[in-house]
């Protein structure tokens, strides 16, 4: 490639993740639903966490959050500074062909095991602080797992997130050589459609890795739910009972899958601690995310990300300096992996609060919906009391934490919604 050609290549790069990420944006800011109730005659109602667990359960919940958050951090700090000592110097890219030496050192083998030996060294430099964690969720009730089924589970989900990232950049750095000019715009297309392609074959292929599922026997309730689901506009072909208990203390349900895969999931432990109202309130929330394409939305705002993303890398993987600091010859060296796997931690951290704002609301809008179908706003705030009593979550975080790393409202705030919504239904 002459050094215009290059440079020319290198500028539409950055052109192209400018433009996918303005586009980004402004498909989040059209998307995302901002505005869901108005205010009731006197105002709305303050989340107050006491409405949501007695005080011996609220002091209990914030010792659990207050003994979690530090291994969190820890983690997350660990894992990006493994990730960055291997992509951001020549130690990365020593490992990457060292581990393929035995297998010929061919780049194939260079680009799979490569990835696998990151993602091990990664997972294993993290896995003293995800044992403490363990301890504590046992400790306080909210985890049954055996230790041996721990450990199932975590090689099990690095097994997975190892071999599906081995495969995609494996195919990216296959279109760097076929394409030197432009294989950032094929690999952005690629990216895209590995995000779509990853969401379908999720229900189908990774939750039985760790769950087993049978049918919720026919009667009343799952009546109802198939009712609820009919009522919603989205039918499903069943009802199924996970068996969470295997693995943890906590209350969940959701709806997976698309067509002729979609099913209402219920934790066995939902079954077993909430009443039938407040199981039909939690599968209703789960219905409103159907009903308005959330997991939809979310996968192609993740394919326009991810086109974002993979164009940034274009721009990023012709920067010669670069490549020489990390010891790989070209952007279609091998060597390049380490690099490529720490632009995409730090781009997932730079992402999160951004993904949890909008998450937030999405979730908000989930539970109008919910109030809608089932009108009853009194199950409604039992049920979240129930998941709280039960999954210790703390009710009032830190105002920072739950700014960047809170996906849901917290407790006090959906309560606080149900109880604006009934005033306004009893208004109206």
């Amino acid at each position: 490639m002459s050094e215009a050609g290059g440079v020319g290549s290198r500028r539409a790069a950055l052109v192209a993740a400018v433009v996918l990420g303005a586009a980004l944006v402004v498909v989040l800011v059209v998307v995302t639903p901002w505005a869901l109730l108005p205010d009731p005659a006197g105002g709305r109602t303050p989340a107050d966490p006491s409405s949501v667990l007695p005080p011996e359960l609220l002091a209990r919940a914030e010792a659990y959050a207050g003994a979690l958050r530090p291994a969190s951090l820890t983690s997350l700090l660990l894992g990006l500074a493994v990730s960055a000592a291997l992509g951001l110097t020549p130690l990365g890219a020593r490992l990457v062909r060292t581990v393929a030496g035995p297998f010929g050192g061919g780049r194939v083998a260079q680009v799979l095991l490569g990835t696998a030996a990151v993602v091990v060294l990664g997972r294993l430099a993290t896995l003293p602080v995800s044992a403490y964690a363990e301890v504590v969720r046992h400790r306080y009730g909210i985890s049954t797992r055996s230790w041996g089924l721990w450990l199932r589970d975590v090689a099990v989900s690095t097994a997975i997130g190892a071999a599906v990232t081995a495969l995609a950049l494996l195919s990216l750095l296959w279109l760097v050589r076929r394409a030197p000019r432009t294989w950032w715009a094929w690999g952005a297309a690629v990216a895209a459609g590995f995000v779509v392609v990853g969401s379908f074959l999720y229900p189908v292929v990774i939750e039985p890795a760790f769950n087993r599922f049978a049918p919720l026997p026919a009667g009343e309730l799952r009546t109802e739910l198939l009712a609820l689901a009919q009522e919603n506009g989205t039918p499903v072909q069943d009802v199924l009972v996970s068996d969470a208990s295997r693995r943890t203390t906590a209350l969940n349900a959701y709806v997976s899958g698309f067509g002729s895969t979609r099913r209402i999931v219920l934790y066995d432990t939902t079954l077993e601690r909430l009443p039938d109202e407040g199981v039909e309130s939690i599968v209703a929330h789960e219905l409103g995310h159907v009903v308005h394409r959330d997991v939809l939305t979310g996968t192609l705002v993740g394919a326009l990300g991810a086109g974002a993303a993979v164009a940034l890398s274009g721009w990023l993987l012709s920067w010669t300096p670069l490549l020489r600091r990390v010891g790989a010859r070209s952007p279609a060296d091998p060597a390049v992996v380490p690099l490529l796997l720490l632009l995409l931690s730090v781009g997932g951290l730079l992402s999160t609060p951004v993904q949890n704002l909008v998450s937030r609301q999405v979730e908000t809008r989930a539970d109008l919906r919910a109030l809608d179908l089932t009108g009853d706003a009194g199950a409604f705030a039992s049920m979240q009391r129930g998941l709280a009593a039960t999954n210790l979550s703390d009710p009032d975080p830190p105002a920072a934490w739950q700014w960047f790393f809170g996906s849901h409202p917290t407790g006090a705030q959906r309560i606080a919604f149900a109880e604006d919504w009934r005033r306004l239904a009893d208004a109206g």
